[in-house]
């Protein structure tokens, strides 16, 4: 009966299970019991598939990594080109903050991550640079736009609206009433600095200033 069990189970509905979770709660959240409950299985009946929590974490990376919809070369410059994979990739977690990190080891391993460094790699070669040197300013620029996404200020604010705007008040509140004689730009700032004011032009700025440091590196 247990073998039966098992193999109704459904690695992918699993993930999905556990992407949701994360999401919601956070990866410490997603337990072996948590998901085992959901789908009316034993919690044994998971190990058939994962190995264990780290095995399912890396699962949801590369499920992350497998919504990065690259787009098709053109004629335009590589850093034109280069800005709209990195976008890609951004859009791809942007819907996860809270799990966007899952995504760095994954990229040299699932195929949907090696098939974005390739195109980024050839895009840096492209542009002048050496292979070697491709490689880690690749490595950085991906680094980079994870933490873009971690450090949200939006996304890592509470979901309920709000609670969301009380404590962007306090914060507020806090900068505001700092001296203005000594802190005259912190205070004149402190809206912005506190919550930018929108997600697109949050997100437009941080891949601006890496594809921005990318060709200051070129020249």
């Amino acid at each position: 009966m247990a073998t039966q069990t098992a193999r109704r189970l459904d690695p992918e509905k699993v993930v999905a299970s556990a992407l949701a979770i994360a999401d919601d709660e956070g990866p410490a959240a997603v337990s072996f019991r948590k998901l085992a409950a959901q789908h009316d299985v034993t919690p044994m009946a998971m190990y058939r598939h994962f190995k264990d929590k780290d095995d399912l974490l890396a699962a949801l990376g590369d499920r992350i990594l497998a919504d990065v919809v690259l787009p098709e070369p053109t004629g335009e410059p590589w850093d034109v080109q280069l800005h709209n994979v990195l976008a890609a990739f951004v859009t791809a977690l942007r819907g996860h903050p809270r799990l966007a990190d899952l995504t760095l080891p994954r990229i040299l391993v699932a195929e949907s991550g090696l098939a974005l460094a390739e195109r980024a790699l050839e895009l840096l070669v492209e542009g002048g640079f050496e292979i070697d040197d491709a490689a880690e300013i690749g490595r950085q620029s991906i680094c980079s736009l994870i933490a873009l996404v971690t450090t949200d200020p939006i996304a890592r604010e509470v979901n309920d609206p709000e609670a969301r705007e009380a404590s962007l008040r306090r914060k507020r509140a806090s900068l505001g009433a700092l001296s203005p004689q000594r802190y005259p730009m912190v205070t004149s700032a402190s809206s912005a600095l506190v919550c930018p004011s929108s997600a697109e032009r949050y997100y437009a700025i941080g891949l601006e200033l890496v594809v921005a440091g990318i060709r200051g590196v070129q020249n």
